[in-house]
């Protein structure tokens, strides 16, 4: 099988990019197969290809809408008209259809809370299935105690099956999501293919102010002086709204974005970013999962990250052309109580656990015993994925060790911004890596960062206030 010819005739590539062939070529293998590949190699090239020379339906399970409906649209514009998605916005009559004509599609896409759907699962065991691909993987791990426990039951799913080979994609994932991929979906012998997660043209920056009120003064004089698109990265649904309000007042074209947001809303607001309608996007962590927009020139947090995966995940997003880009870092001293406070928060302490089960106990409906015991919706499903397969008291160890972890994680993000060895090498060597070459734009602690290229909007060799910037806007 020339499989260089099917990149170059069904998909118009010369080349692959690094790490493509290999996951290819094992996949064609029937090899159960890890592939980290950064953000903008192509992972999706990784199962679309492999689809042609294989007998059979391709089930790629897709942890966000946006996502998935991305996907199938960019496809057909590239002229494969077999793909579909399936998922919980779709009509009983369109879901039906869908179902009924299952084998006939070589791509489904299926969100994993669907996945679950007993009728689902019985389609699926009536048709030929040529290959499982689980994207944005790292969902398992980071994502799926504390947002998607669905996920969870991927591996005993797939066993329901007359299981293929399973392909899980990811962009980043430390020795620790390396584990629980492979035990969550209980890959057979798996491959692990890792490229670098180094992006020479993203410099990285830490900016240490004194209070919340420098954050925006910042971001305000930024973004009306340097190259756009961008993003920001916030802390809350409500901070998202109140800054993007802020910005919009000095002339910055820039919309908020966030799960509180309606569907609708955010399938627009996520078309106007790609077309170039809005230059910024002022977001929660809900947005940028496969975005496909190449020239992101900027991504900047206003707060700290949680875990480091979760903050390369999302710098990630910039530079995807190869062009110089510029991710940068606000920190305050406030920052280190909040983000602990909203640690604690997240994981239910352990009274609240055994309210909870004991009002279960009593046959008090699941939505009213949360409701009762402070559990949210998110710890409700976990808990519940956890009781079905061990005693409360083991429940209870498992939300301790998910806390233990991300206070962990905490730590070693605090320690990235306060590091005084270079950004880069301490991004790296958090995934097992070597910084073999250091760009001429590097970060803030090696004190080489360029960013001349970001200050289009300069007068004299001054930069322009965002009060002037604003005058210069209204003529």
């Amino acid at each position: 099988m020339d499989i260089h010819k099917i990149l170059k005739e069904r998909f118009g590539f010369g080349q692959f990019r690094p790490g493509q062939e290999e996951v290819i070529r094992n996949v064609l293998a029937g090899k159960d197969t890890l592939a980290i590949l950064p953000t903008g190699m192509g992972k999706s090239l990784c199962y679309q290809l492999p689809a042609y020379l294989l007998d059979g339906t391709v089930l790629i399970v897709s942890p966000l809408v946006a996502l998935m409906e991305d996907q199938v649209a960019i496809m057909k514009r590239n002229g494969e008209k077999r793909v579909v998605a399936l998922n919980s916005f779709l009509s009983y009559t369109e879901k039906k259809r869908i179902l009924t004509e299952l084998g006939n599609y070589k791509f489904v896409f299926i969100s994993p809370e669907m996945l679950m759907q007993k009728n689902v699962v019985k389609r699926l065991q009536d048709i030929r299935l040529a290959l499982l691909v689980v994207d944005e993987a790292h969902c398992i791990s980071q994502w799926g105690f504390d947002f998607r426990p669905d996920y969870l039951r991927l591996g005993e799913l797939f066993e329901e099956f007359h299981r293929p080979t399973i392909l899980a994609l990811t962009a980043t994932a430390d020795d620790q999501v390396t584990t629980d991929i492979i035990q969550y979906l209980r890959l057979r012998l798996p491959v692990i293919l890792r490229q670098s997660l180094d992006r020479p043209n993203i410099s990285y920056a830490i900016v240490k102010v004194d209070d919340e009120r420098m954050k925006t003064d910042w971001i305000k004089e930024r973004l009306v002086t340097t190259a756009s698109p961008g993003i920001i990265y916030v802390a809350s649904r409500k901070r998202a709204d109140e800054l993007a309000a802020i910005l919009q007042g000095v002339g910055v074209s820039v919309a908020s974005y966030h799960a509180g947001k309606e569907q609708e809303d955010r399938a627009f607001i996520q078309e106007q970013f790609i077309a170039g309608e809005i230059s910024w996007i002022c977001a929660t962590n809900a947005f940028g999962m496969g975005i496909h927009k190449n020239n992101i020139r900027q991504v900047i947090h206003e707060h700290v990250p949680q875990a480091i995966a979760s903050y390369i995940q999302e710098v990630g997003r910039a530079g995807r052309d190869g062009k110089q880009s510029a991710a940068t870092l606000l920190f305050s001293p406030a920052d280190e109580g909040r983000m602990r406070f909203i640690l604690q928060e997240d994981i239910p302490q352990e009274s609240e656990i055994r309210h909870y089960a004991s009002l279960l106990a009593e046959q008090i409906p699941v939505d009213v015993a949360a409701g009762e015991a402070r559990i949210s919706e998110t710890n409700q499903r976990v808990i519940n994925y956890y009781r079905e397969r061990m005693s409360i008291d083991g429940v209870i160890q498992q939300m301790a060790q998910q806390k233990y972890k991300k206070e962990a994680q905490l730590q070693k993000m605090l320690r990235f911004v306060h590091s005084e060895k270079c950004l880069r090498e301490e991004l790296l060597a958090f995934f097992g890596e070597q910084c073999d070459v250091v760009p001429n734009s590097c970060c803030s602690v090696c004190g080489t960062v360029d960013e001349l290229w970001a200050e289009p909007l300069m007068l004299d060799k001054k930069i322009v206030s965002w009060e002037q910037r604003l005058t210069q806007l209204l003529g």
